[in-house]
C-alpha cells in the first residue's frame, strides 16, 4: 500500500483543483456527530480553529492523523468538530492559511430543503405532463410533456443481433412514470426500487410515529392540497405507470424462454404471458445529447416482458395495495389484484430474462430468486397469505446473512425490511435482526475508512454514491430499532462524504455546497452542452466515484490512474461517473427526510 506523499502524487493524476479542506457544505445537526477533514502530510496532529462569520474563532482543537487509505489516496487527518454546537450560518474551518467552504450548524431541518429538492428530481422527471414553472423551482427548468400521449406497442422485427421479434397484437397507454436517468427510457426494472424506497419511507416514518417534512402541501406539487401525503404523490405517479405495463389477461406472447442475454439466435416459445410486465418502455435508438423529451424524434415502443420486471410489479403492488389501504381502498384493490396477477404470472414464466435492445439501458439479471423471495414478502406483509410465508420463510435469504446493500439487481433486502416494518411480529423480529446483523457489520467497516463511511472496499461500482445511501438507510432504521447511536455515526458520515467532506472537496448534490457538481450526464440539464438548456436543479445526486465501470470517454482517460473515491468527473459526457438517476436520489430523498425528522 502507499503511503504519505506517493499518495498524493498518485492522486494528481485524476483529481480536480481540490480544496485540502473537507467540510459537510450543506452543514452539520447541532446534536449529531460532526467529521471534517484535513488533507495533510503531516504525521503529527496540526491546529485548526473555526470561525464564525465575523471571523472570530469559536472551536479550536488539534486533527487526529488518519492511516493511509487506498480507497481516499490522499494522507487526512479527521477533526471532531462535535463540541460546536452553536447555530450558525456562515462557520469556516481553518488551518494555517486555508479556510474552508462555508457550512451551517443548526437543528434538523437544516435538511428539509435537501429532502424536498431531492424529491423534486421526482416531478422534475416526469414523463406525460409539463413540468410547471411554479412547482419546478423557476422558468428555466419549465418544460412541455414529453411523450404525451405515450400509446405503444411491442417491438417487432430484427434486432441488432439478428434475432427476429413478433411482437404483440396490442397497444397499452403507457402515459407518464418518471424519466429512469439521463436518458427517455422508462423502466420496471429500477422504477421497481425508486418507487419501493418512496413508500418505505412512509411505511417506516409512519410505524415509527416520526415526523417528516413531506405532509400534505409541504412539497411543490400540483397535487399538494388534496389531503395525501405529499410524499405519496411523488409515488402513486410512478405506481400508475407500472400498473400501466402489465399485460392484459388471457394473452399469448412468443418470447424466449430461459436464454441469456446475447444468446442469438434466440428461440421463440408461446407462453401465457398475462398479468407479466413489460420490462420497459424506449427509444429504438439513442436520442442525441442534448435532447428535450417533447423534441425526441425517436419511435418508442414497449419492450418484452420479463419476469424481472414481473416480480418488480409484484412487490411494488403489493407494498400500494398496504399504503394505500385505508387511504384510497379502491387504489389499492387495484394494486392488490395487480400484485396477485404479477406473482401468478411470474410463477408460470420464471425465467424470461431481460434482452439487450439498442436505444435503452437492459436492466438485465441472470439470477431472479432476490425479486421472488421481495415479492413474495411484500404480498406476505400485505395479505398474511401462507402461500408467500411459505416461499418467504423458505427461502435462503430468510436464513443467510444480508450479503450486500439494496440495488436494483439485489432486491432480497428490500423485502426483509417490508417484513421488518409491516410483518407479523414474530417475523418482522427476525427481519430485524438480519437487518441490525448486517448494519452492525457495515458499521464495523467504518474505521477503516478515512473518511469515516461505512465501506472498506476500493472497488467503486457505477452510482456508488447510492450503495453508500442505501447501506446508510439500513443503518438509520437500526439506529432506530436499537437506539445504538454507534449504528447512526456512519449513516450520517454517508451524507458529510456525499455534501464534500471527501477527499476531492466535491459535495455531489447540486444547489449545495459552493464546490458541488454541477454538469450532470442528462438530456435536459444539459448547460454545459448547450446554453440553451438549463443547469441541474437543486437536490440532483451525482452517481458519483466509479473505477470499475470505466466506459465512457472521460472516464476511459481515468482508467487505472485514479484512487477509487477520485475517479470522479463533473462532465456531462461522463455517464459512467456524473449520470443522475431515480434510484440514486430516491435513497438521497430518504436519508434527507430522515435527518430532517424525528432521528432516535
Amino acid at each position: 500500500m502507499r503511503t504519505g506523499l506517493a499518495l498524493a502524487a498518485a492522486s494528481l493524476l485524476c483529481a480536480p483543483a481540490a480544496a485540502q479542506l473537507h467540510v459537510n457544505q450543506l452543514g452539520y445537526i447541532a446534536d449529531a456527530p460532526k467529521r471534517a477533514f484535513v488533507q495533510s502530510d503531516a504525521t503529527a496532529p496540526v491546529g485548526w480553529s473555526v470561525v464564525d462569520d465575523a471571523g472570530r474563532p469559536v472551536l479550536t482543537g488539534q486533527s487526529v492523523p488518519l492511516a493511509p487509505d487506498a480507497a481516499a489516496g490522499v494522507p487526512l487527518h479527521r477533526i471532531d468538530l462535535d463540541p460546536l454546537a452553536i447555530e450558525g450560518a456562515d462557520y469556516r474551518l481553518v488551518v494555517g492559511e486555508e479556510r474552508s467552504a462555508p457550512f451551517a450548524v443548526g437543528p434538523a431541518r437544516l435538511y428539509a430543503p435537501l429532502a424536498r429538492d431531492a424529491l423534486g428530481f421526482f416531478y422534475q422527471n416526469r414523463a406525460g405532463t409539463p413540468i410547471e414553472a411554479t412547482f419546478a423551482g423557476g422558468a428555466e427548468w419549465a418544460r412541455p410533456a414529453g411523450h404525451l400521449p405515450e400509446r405503444a406497442t411491442c417491438f417487432s422485427g430484427t434486432d441488432d443481433r439478428g434475432n427476429r421479434w413478433p411482437g404483440c397484437a396490442y397497444t397499452l397507454d403507457v402515459t407518464g412514470g418518471w424519466y429512469d436517468a439521463g436518458d427517455h427510457g422508462k423502466y420496471v426494472v429500477n422504477g421497481g426500487i425508486s418507487l419501493w424506497t418512496l413508500l418505505n419511507l412512509h411505511e417506516w416514518s409512519e410505524a415509527g410515529g416520526r415526523a417528516l417534512p413531506v405532509a400534505d402541501g409541504a412539497l411543490p406539487l400540483p397535487e399538494a392540497g388534496n389531503g395525501v401525503s405529499d410524499l405519496l404523490d411523488h409515488a402513486r405517479w410512478q405506481m400508475e405507470f407500472m400498473l400501466a405495463m402489465q399485460v392484459p389477461a388471457d394473452t399469448r406472447l412468443s418470447l424466449p424462454v430461459d436464454q441469456a442475454p446475447g444468446t442469438a439466435p434466440l428461440r421463440f416459445s408461446t407462453v401465457e404471458a398475462g398479468g407479466m410486465a413489460h420490462h420497459k418502455v424506449a427509444d429504438v435508438a439513442w436520442t442525441a445529447l442534448p435532447m428535450r423529451p417533447d423534441r425526441d424524434p425517436q419511435p418508442r415502443f414497449l419492450y418484452p416482458p420479463s419476469t424481472a420486471a414481473t416480480l418488480n410489479l409484484a412487490a411494488t403492488a403489493a407494498q400500494c395495495a398496504r399504503v394505500w389501504r385505508d387511504l384510497d381502498p379502491t387504489f389499492a384493490a387495484r394494486c392488490r389484484a395487480a400484485a396477485v396477477a404479477a406473482w401468478n404470472a411470474a410463477e408460470r414464466n420464471p425465467r424470461i430474462l431481460a434482452h439487450d435492445f439498442a436505444g435503452s439501458g437492459s436492466y438485465g439479471d441472470g439470477d431472479l430468486s432476490d425479486e421472488r423471495f421481495w415479492a413474495a414478502a411484500e404480498l406476505f406483509a400485505t395479505t398474511g397469505d401462507a402461500r408467500f410465508a411459505a416461499v418467504v420463510r423458505q427461502s435462503p435469504f430468510w436464513r443467510q446473512p444480508i450479503a450486500a446493500e439494496p440495488g436494483w439487481a439485489s432486491v432480497a433486502p428490500l423485502g426483509l425490511i417490508s417484513i421488518a416494518v409491516a410483518g407479523p411480529d414474530s417475523d418482522a423480529a427476525t427481519a430485524r435482526t438480519m437487518l441490525v446483523d448486517a448494519a452492525r457489520r457495515w458499521a464495523a467497516e467504518a474505521p477503516t475508512s478515512a473518511v469515516g463511511i461505512p465501506y472498506a472496499g476500493t472497488r467503486y461500482q457505477w452510482g456508488s454514491n447510492s450503495n453508500l445511501l442505501n447501506r446508510a438507510m439500513i443503518l438509520a432504521m437500526a439506529a432506530g430499532w436499537t437506539g445504538d447511536q454507534a449504528l447512526e455515526r456512519p449513516a450520517i458520515a454517508v451524507m458529510d462524504y456525499l455534501l464534500g467532506a471527501n477527499p476531492l472537496g466535491m459535495s455531489y448534490v447540486t444547489g449545495y455546497g459552493v464546490r458541488r457538481m454541477e454538469n450532470p450526464h442528462h438530456r435536459f440539464w444539459a448547460r454545459q452542452l448547450d446554453a440553451s438548456y438549463p443547469p441541474p436543479p437543486p437536490g440532483v445526486l451525482s452517481g458519483g466515484p466509479n473505477n470499475q465501470a470505466m466506459s465512457d470517454d472521460v472516464a476511459k482517460e481515468l482508467r487505472g490512474r485514479c484512487a477509487a473515491q477520485q475517479c470522479w468527473r463533473d462532465d456531462a459526457r461522463a455517464f459512467s461517473m456524473n449520470e443522475v438517476a431515480i434510484n440514486w436520489n430516491a435513497p438521497l430523498a430518504w436519508m434527507a427526510a430522515w435527518m430532517a425528522g424525528d432521528r432516535p
